[in-house]
């Protein structure tokens, strides 16, 4: 269970002025545990503290890094239970998910400490001309310095780790703003960093109101922002962070394409599991469903067939796969969102009904394509079916969206894959397989409102570090 209370972590150290910010279960609404807030001036002294850890973590070796890197691995996988437990309140993941994420919280924390000893520079081959004759050339990445991370509420222990971890292994420091709403995951990585040998100031996890965002975006003396949340805040962020670089992981609506040579239970399965999983918190989840004519009606009634099976309630039992949305506010505003498309003319198949922060797993057919919920990130447990002619039109309508983050193919068919990798405007295309699938070593990111650059570790290293050149001229 949670502590009574729990502190923020300031240069490496736990700090409680206050318990303001009140952590609720999010199945009972009740208060389960309370958490310091950072003010204005904790956040200044975190970035501060940050610019003077910039020296020592550049010069701590790749071992000393990866040895951080694997005692989190090591802490994390003690305290597994612990973190599971703490993800089902706060955040009101079923168990069985919040088990997967500590899985993938230790998988991060792994693989950042095998890539902390091989990030490798280059030799270039300089002799390109006549000129040039007697040069050599060597490139060495360096770290880019104190980094800027905000991570949101709905993979509160990953998504976090995906940002730190790399951090760890390419040598910068960094101040982390945890979502207010989840900040427990976060606290507990600030307290297995504090067992270790890390310079003095080079890590702050300071969960503090909105407006501290600001602090967290414009400052120049941080010189990478990496934020994870919704596109309205992330290119806001973008356009006020100035000169630094700006790296963004924001939302969807997923598409998965189901042709006629697929294997139907195979694709059910796994359309379950992506388009309601955690409720349908992920900006991966499938959120459009776009199936062959030929067996529209065979995949949708086994579709619905698996839907309804699926129990919703408690997320601490082991048998719940729905558990509660994050708040009762956004369980109404999806609610709103169904309302809307069935008065426009979409028909609910099963599911939409709402129970405070519960919201059936709910799929729906002939929704318009004006409708949010084709539009916009659903961000819960809907999906949308819809019937095509052509693959040519399906992967037409795919495109057909603002997002671009990950998509879903299933065929047998080589050409069509082929085709499919070189059309679909996204981060990423899944094939046989939902586009919620992600493992942490992957390039993942989007394109258009989805977002700019990407994570798995070696990726995020890249943008944590910069490219320095070294050319030594011999004499002829």
């Amino acid at each position: 269970m949670l502590a009574d209370s729990y502190p923020f972590y300031l240069a490496n150290k736990p700090e409680a002025p206050n318990t303001d910010l009140e952590v609720t279960d999010k199945f009972t609404g009740a208060v389960a545990t309370r958490v310091a807030m950072a003010s204005s001036a904790d956040i200044e002294r975190g970035i501060a503290a940050a610019v003077k850890a910039t020296e020592p973590m550049r010069l701590m070796r790749p071992y000393e890094r990866q040895a951080v890197l694997q005692h989190c691995v090591d802490r994390f996988r003690d305290r597994a239970d612990e973190l599971a437990m703490s993800l089902c309140i706060e955040a009101g993941k079923p168990i069985k998910d919040a088990r997967g994420e500590v899985a993938r919280l230790i998988d991060t924390f792994r693989i950042a400490a095998e890539e902390a000893v091989r990030i490798d520079g280059e030799i270039p081959t300089l002799e390109i001309s006549a000129r040039a004759r007697g040069y050599r050339g060597f490139v060495q990445r360096v770290p880019i310095g104190p980094c800027s991370f905000i991570s949101p509420f709905n993979f509160p222990l990953n998504l976090a780790a995906h940002k730190v971890a790399p951090a760890i292994a390419a040598g910068c420091p960094f101040v982390l703003k945890p979502a207010s709403r989840t900040p427990i995951g976060a606290i507990v990585i600030g307290e297995v960093l504090a067992e270790t040998d890390l310079p003095a100031g080079a890590f702050s996890i300071l969960p503090c109101h909105r407006d501290g965002a600001d602090q967290f975006t414009t400052d120049e003396r941080l010189k990478l922002l990496s934020f994870t949340g919704s596109p309205a805040v992330g290119w806001d962020l973008k356009a006020r962070a100035g000169k630094k670089p700006v790296i963004l992981e924001l939302g969807g609506n997923a598409a998965c394409v189901v042709d006629e040579d697929a294997d139907l239970d195979d694709a059910v399965g796994r359309l379950v599991i992506g388009a309601f999983y955690q409720s349908g918190q992920s900006c991966i989840g499938v959120q459009r469903i776009l199936v062959h004519e030929k067996i529209y009606d065979a995949l949708k009634e086994k579709l619905i067939a698996a839907t309804k099976k699926l129990i919703a309630g408690d997320p601490k039992k082991e048998d719940t796969f729905i558990g509660p949305m994050i708040s009762e506010g956004e369980a109404k505003r999806l609610d709103g969102w169904i309302q809307s498309a069935v008065a426009a003319g979409g028909k609910i198949l099963c599911g939409g009904h709402r129970d405070g922060a519960m919201l059936q797993a709910t799929l729906l057919e002939g929704v318009p394509t004006d409708q949010d919920l084709c539009t916009e990130e659903a961000f819960g447990p809907v999906a949308l079916l819809s019937p095509f002619k052509s693959y040519d039109a399906a992967l037409k309508e795919v495109n057909n969206s603002k997002f671009g983050l990950q998509a879903g193919i299933f065929t047998r068919n080589w050409d069509k894959i082929q085709q499919a990798w070189d059309t679909l405007e996204v981060g990423g295309v899944v094939i046989g397989d939902v586009p919620s699938w992600r493992v942490d070593n992957m390039p993942y990111g989007g394109v258009k409102d989805s977002g700019l650059g990407r994570e798995g570790i070696r990726y995020a290293i890249a943008d944590m570090t910069e490219e320095r050149l070294l050319v030594i001229r011999t004499k002829q």
